[in-house]
């Protein structure tokens, strides 16, 4: 299966994850917010002489996405010139990406790293299985058509006859019917799923990840394996990624960029709280030893310090 048959199913059907509410995000509306003072302070640390960069990092890592909105529309009426563009001009690599990333809307964004993805030097199949699976129906439908189901009824008898559908559809069966598969995890509610993980391996013996992984291979394996990770925990999915976003040789900033952005008003708690129990330090202790500068400072903000 080519990586271009792989988008159309996540386009065609992708994840309809429970998105917890921006109480469990680390960056939240600013109480007392005056557009006209950051406006002002985001001016003085632009056009003054050399950047002031920790105001860039403290007025637009502590502003929800909705305040940015209203402080680049006052930038733009104000100077005649956009932020971004500004912000383009006066940072640059990694750092710039992130302000970039920040004053972006939230959709805009998603689809600005999907066709970056498909576009770039070899399409980054990562990032879109990472962005299709985890997204909610409600922001997949500004990218695309989410046809999962999203009732929170479970139905046991039919979470067991998916279940045994799903085995007979892999494991007992002579090749696999990836049909199947796609099928059911692809447009079952997430709660159904839940019990459908749990009937499999009463069926089964084994996981249906460890399932997947054993009869699939490719893109398509990639893909369904990250549903399965999202149908039981999307912060334990994203937390996983980041780890692997900084362990070994180098960073892969863009994935931290995406990640902290993107969850920083949705869950970004919970995903904090999953990389401390998985991997046994805070994501905030990584960042300080990976990441520095501006940027690393940036996504400090963003993450913020465990209690």
């Amino acid at each position: 299966m080519s990586v271009w048959d792989d988008l159309d199913l996540l386009l065609d059907s992708p994840s309809s994850l429970t998105v917890t509410s921006n109480a469990r995000g680390t960056v939240k509306d600013k109480v007392n917010f005056k557009v006209e003072e950051d406006v002002a302070a985001l001016r003085n640390a632009i056009e003054g002489l050399g950047t002031t960069e920790k105001t860039l990092v403290e007025v637009l890592t502590q502003r929800s996405n909705a305040q940015r909105q209203l402080i680049a529309n006052a930038y733009h009426k104000a100077t005649g010139r956009t932020l971004v563009d500004d912000l383009k001009g006066d940072t640059h690599g990694d750092f710039e990406d992130l302000l970039v990333a920040l004053v972006t809307p939230t959709t805009a964004y998603d689809c600005h790293e999907v066709i970056k993805a498909i576009k770039g030097a070899g399409t980054t199949e990562s990032t879109l299985t990472e962005i299709f699976a985890s997204r909610s129906n409600r922001q997949i439908r500004a990218l695309s058509e989410g046809k999962r189901d999203e009732s929170t009824h479970v139905d046991s008898a039919k979470a067991k006859a998916d279940a045994k559908a799903l085995y007979e559809a892999g494991e007992k069966k002579w090749g696999t019917d990836e049909g199947k598969f796609i099928d059911i995890l692809c447009h079952r509610s997430i709660p159904q799923l839940r019990q459908t993980l749990v009937e499999y391996k009463n069926i089964s013996k084994k996981t249906l990840q460890e399932s997947i992984e054993s009869e699939m291979s490719g893109n398509l394996e990639k893909l369904l394996v990250a549903i399965v990770k999202c149908v039981k925990s999307v912060p334990t999915y994203l937390a996983e990624r980041l780890f692997k976003s900084m362990k070994g040789l180098g960073t892969t900033e863009s994935t931290l960029t995406r990640i902290l952005v993107s969850r920083s008003e949705i869950d970004l708690l919970d995903i904090r709280a999953e990389y401390k129990k998985l991997f046994g330090n805070s994501l905030y202790s990584q960042l300080e030893s990976e990441v520095s500068g501006n940027y690393g400072d940036a996504l400090k903000h963003l993450c913020g310090q465990d209690d």
